[in-house]
């Protein structure tokens, strides 16, 4: 009987977990339609944004900003990390992990320091422990991204971009495509790049296509002046994009968080079955000993 009492009490705990994964999986469907809606709406802004600063690495202003500067050689980089601040959402902050470690190797074996930024807790940690040096962090975002806290936590990196501590700034997450694929990107995001490439677009194939390439220059007319606008313009240009970067990581999240509940509280079902057949096989050969020794102790009389 104490085989019957260990089954019946495991049966009992992995009800629990599956009716906890359950709510975890609805509460995870609600926010990544909210989500999943702020990040599309961001992607036409951020993708308009990032055309146009493009366009101005190609035109000729009589005013040059720092972030339009092509640096003569790389001796240290930021890297700007986007992670969630939880976990339970399958592979999506592993892969986008592994993606960072590869290229800070990658920078460092060509001798290139490099300092990072994190957003998120899942991040932060990982940084920490792999010893690099983190020179801002901002965890426990929310469901919705803040842009002043954003802004707060990246301004390091780019004072030290244009102080010349380092010479270029690149930015990590996860790029939302559908609700079962999330793709890690590693984009540069200072000095501008002169590809047009949309790297929030939803398709790797659209993206590639989407790239403007043109064989001529760009011209503007600037008012009231050229440095008013461009300042502003890249103003908007890194908020843009560090914005849309935390949309889609937490649009990713969501989704990821849904698909891995849903396998866990299918996976609880499909154990259940098998700890309930195995505890009906145990009670009938208890059920069946006891009533052998019955008939053998009145047989026996």
């Amino acid at each position: 009987m104490a085989g019957i009492k260990e089954i019946r009490t495991k049966i009992k705990s992995v009800q629990n977990t599956s009716k906890i994964t359950k709510a975890m999986e609805m509460v995870a469907a609600a926010k990544m339609r909210k989500a999943q809606d702020r990040m599309r709406a961001g992607r036409p802004y951020a993708t308009k944004v990032r055309a146009i600063a493009a366009h101005l690495m190609q035109a000729n202003p009589d005013y040059t900003h720092p972030y339009m500067v092509e640096p003569a050689k790389l001796s240290a980089v930021g890297v700007i990390m986007v992670t969630t601040d939880k976990g339970l959402c399958g592979g999506l902050n592993t892969n986008i992990s592994r993606l960072v470690l590869h290229q800070i190797k990658a920078l460092e074996a060509q001798g290139i320091k490099v300092q990072a930024t994190a957003l998120g807790s899942k991040g932060l940690s990982l940084l920490n422990r792999v010893g690099v040096d983190v020179v801002s962090s901002e965890v426990q975002l929310g469901d919705a991204p803040n842009l002043e806290r954003l802004i707060g936590a990246i301004k390091v990196q780019l004072d030290d971009f244009v102080s010349g501590k380092i010479d270029a700034v690149y930015l990590a997450t996860s790029r939302f495509v559908n609700t079962m694929r999330q793709e890690p990107s590693f984009l540069r995001l200072l000095p501008l790049p002169s590809g047009l490439a949309d790297p929030f677009q939803a398709d790797a194939d659209a993206a590639e296509d989407g790239a403007l390439h043109t064989q001529y220059g760009w011209d503007y007319l600037y008012e009231p002046d050229s440095q008013t606008v461009i300042d502003d313009l890249l103003l908007r240009y890194v908020e843009g994009l560090i914005y849309q970067a935390v949309a889609e990581n937490m649009a990713s999240e969501q989704s990821a968080r849904m698909v891995a509940m849903k396998a866990a509280s299918d996976n609880a079902k499909k154990v259940i079955d098998d700890l309930q057949l195995v505890y009906n096989k145990t009670r009938q050969a208890a059920i069946t000993k006891e009533i052998s020794e019955i008939v053998g102790g009145a047989a026996a009389v």
